[in-house]
């Protein structure tokens, strides 16, 4: 119980550090190896980890453009790996669709805090700066819970129904989407340097 309680925890900093960018706990070397440190799994995380940072190198929020979400790719594929009995390959090619709902997720939890970005205009013009700072923490709260709900609903499934549904997989999809994290690392860089590739930095985008 103690070690399910952590993990939840691992999970609300890794999705509020997804917005804040201050430690880093939503990189998957750290969010990963988190995980297997309070489940006690450490090499397993340690290796999650430092196998998806490789991928997750080129995924970066720039302007409005939203990356595939690291946070939620780490810890789901971290608690499968070291709670639920997946193997390491498997959380590794797991963790591109689960980056890609992610992805989805925080677009939605940035959409519902648009509204509380209004609410701390009008708490503003108040004069009120407790009333800012509450709208702010509310917004950032439900950036922790975008992964801390999927995150206890993995760990909800029983391990059976997780390694019988990992098993029934069949290798083509696996070693698919194995294949497409050794390449997605080169488009993330080109995406990134092609949104970097403006005018006003003397550069034309291809």
């Amino acid at each position: 119980m103690l070690a399910v309680i952590l993990a939840l925890i691992v999970a609300f900093f890794a999705g509020m550090e997804g917005i804040l960018d201050q430690f880093q706990f939503h990189q998957p070397i750290i969010a990963c190896s988190l995980i297997g440190l309070v489940t006690g799994h450490p090499v397993e995380g340690l290796v999650l980890g430092g196998q998806l940072q490789i991928i997750a190198l080129g995924w970066m929020n720039i302007g409005a453009a939203v990356a595939p979400d690291a946070a939620l790719a780490s810890i789901a594929s971290a608690i499968l790996v070291c709670m639920k009995g997946a193997s390491v390959s498997n959380g590794i090619a797991l963790a591109i669709p689960l980056a890609v709902a992610g992805q989805v997720l925080t677009i939605f939890v940035r959409s519902l805090t648009v509204g509380l970005a209004h609410g701390a205009d009008a708490q503003a013009k108040k004069g009120s700066f407790r009333g800012v700072e509450t709208m702010h923490l509310i917004a950032l709260m439900l950036q922790g819970l975008r992964i801390v709900l999927p995150a206890a609903l993995i760990m909800a499934v029983p391990t059976s129904v997780v390694t019988g549904t990992l098993n029934s997989i069949p290798d083509v999809i696996t070693n698919g989407l194995a294949v497409a994290g050794g390449f997605i690392v080169a488009v993330g860089y080109a995406m990134v340097i092609n949104m970097m590739a403006t005018p006003q930095f003397g550069h034309s985008s291809s």
